[in-house]
């Protein structure tokens, strides 16, 4: 298998703060918007270099989308920030009927999302907003896996013209992606070829993914890793020449099982090859305060939980 290389560790709202601050450096059409959460989404060094661009929108997320969707019909490129429950849950109708609907060209940047969050407990821990985002028509959909990706990710996005979604999380996360990558929407990354079993994985349980193939090669299987980093538009052709090759599949997300890249990969073999899948994903629960490692083992998405769906795939071909 190949050996992944540790660049560090850093939170993937890290990578966002970077990327947001070279988007803008590039194009003064570049505006950011925050909802009372700058030093957590990290955009404090965009703020202090731009701060004619900067707007503080306050405890007001609703507001502050509706303000975006204003920017955009300006000109600008505008990028939301606050945390994933609030860029979702609290002002879905708000984005489905002044951003989605109107294709309007808005970056919706969602940090702290799912378990990871840890100690801030249930009601900030989304593990829906994949589901509720990549239903709408327009929108596209992305959660990548480690800081360099999420700054390259940020910087794509400012050059794709229409309502994009940005996930990222809090807590610092190896960082094993190239420093300098190009960043290409749609298009899903293979970590690793293999024979046995397709892991598809995204956002913090791609790194899990890798730890649980090392330990599955040291079995004795041949493992396949893809970086499902776009959940939308899903990378249909990546994943159906995998699994034309290995005959089983595990997905893998901090997500609800529910909604998320699981279900969309589902939906695609069901269509097109039916194939036997097992998916890691918190499965139709809450969460809870604790921290972000205790929470991944508690709910079934940890390392040891990838081994496990991976030999039950490969029992079933």
């Amino acid at each position: 298998m190949k050996k992944f290389e540790i660049l560090g560790n850093a939170d993937t709202r890290s990578g966002f703060g970077a990327g947001l601050l070279e988007a803008a450096q590039a194009d003064d059409r570049v505006v950011g918007l925050c909802a009372d959460l700058t030093g957590s989404l990290k955009m404090n060094a965009f703020q202090d270099a731009y701060p004619d661009r900067f707007f503080q929108a306050g405890i007001a997320e609703a507001n502050m989308m509706g303000m975006a969707a204003g920017l955009a019909n300006g000109g600008k490129i505008p990028f939301t920030g606050t945390f994933a429950n609030f860029s979702t849950g609290r002002v879905y109708d708000q984005i489905r009927q002044s951003i989605a609907y109107s294709d309007k060209n808005v970056k919706i940047c969602a940090s702290h999302a799912g378990l990871t969050l840890g100690e801030d407990g249930a009601t900030h821990q989304i593990l829906e907003d994949l589901g509720m985002m990549k239903m709408l028509p327009n929108m596209t959909v992305i959660n990548p896996c480690d800081f360099n990706q999420t700054k390259a990710a940020t910087l794509a996005i400012a050059k794709h013209n229409g309502p994009v979604y940005l996930r990222f999380g809090r807590p610092k996360m190896p960082i094993f992606t190239p420093e300098n990558q190009v960043f290409e929407i749609g298009k899903a990354v293979t970590l690793n070829e293999g024979t046995d079993v397709s892991i598809f994985c995204t956002g913090h349980l791609v790194w899990k993914s890798i730890e649980a193939a090392q330990e599955l090669e040291e079995r004795g299987y041949s493992v396949e890793i893809i970086n499902i980093h776009t959940i939308k538009p899903l990378d249909d052709a990546a994943i159906l020449k995998s699994v034309a090759k290995t005959k089983c599949v595990v997905t893998a997300e901090e997500h609800q099982m529910n909604g998320g890249l699981g279900d969309s990969v589902c939906q695609l073999l069901a269509r097109e090859m039916p194939t036997p899948v097992e998916m890691v994903a918190v499965n139709d629960r809450f969460g809870e305060s604790g921290t972000p490692a205790e929470l991944m083992t508690k709910y079934g998405i940890d390392t040891d939980d990838v081994i496990a769906a991976a030999e039950r795939a490969m029992a079933r071909k």
